[in-house]
């Protein structure tokens, strides 16, 4: 029996990116195209089939541990960027910022799609997302690059529109203009989500 759900949800990819070090920062250079393999984008800071844990798995491991690395794409949606541009005060937030991987549009909520969620093109390039990504000091440092005295609103502004994370499960290509259809997983809400986030800083 199916436990992946094929939606009517479609997001059209508008833009793709590549961080090749950090460096100097998570600034992620613009490309047209990418060949996605198992570790990802061949050269890609976020690459791998592992990476060392971090500080958002800080409460299951020691920072630094190595653990699989489902982190190999940072996936934003193109309309909670404007929502973040607005809110900041710029026309636009440049996903070189970000240190996006992707740029999509066209599904709303995009940061709430459920984890283990698939994003798949026609050609079956296949992402797998892993789960919210969260704001971070970074992308304002960027921000604050180009932009004086605005880096300091991105973090704020960016809360619960940050996009996700995902893994390859499928390789592939993927370009500019290319649809992916949303699968989500086929179960219910767990009945104490609720109860775990309260007090938190969700």
């Amino acid at each position: 029996m199916p436990a992946l759900l094929p939606t009517d949800h479609y997001a059209r990819v508008t833009w793709l990116g590549f961080v090749k070090t950090q460096e100097d920062g998570i600034r992620s250079e613009p490309l047209t195209s990418v060949d996605v393999g198992w570790d990802g984008v061949p050269g890609e800071f976020h690459g791998g089939r592992t990476r060392p844990s971090c500080v958002r798995v800080k409460d299951q491991h020691e920072e630094g541990t190595e653990i699989a690395n489902v982190r190999q794409f940072s996936v934003l949606s193109a309309e909670e960027l404007a929502d973040i541009s607005k809110e900041v005060g710029l026309d636009e937030m440049n996903p070189e910022w970000m240190g996006a991987s992707i740029v999509v549009e066209g599904i709303d909520d995009f940061t709430h799609i459920p984890p283990s969620s698939r994003l798949q093109s026609d050609e079956g390039t296949t992402l797998v997302i892993d789960m919210e990504n969260r704001p971070c000091i970074w992308p304002g440092k960027e921000l604050e690059k180009d932009h004086e005295g605005y880096g300091k609103l991105f973090k704020p502004a960016a809360r619960h529109r940050r996009g996700v994370t995902a893994w390859v499960e499928r390789p592939g290509p993927l370009s500019i203009g290319d649809t992916l259809r949303l699968h989500v997983p086929d179960q219910r809400p767990w009945m104490h989500h609720a109860d775990c986030l309260t007090g938190k800083a969700y």
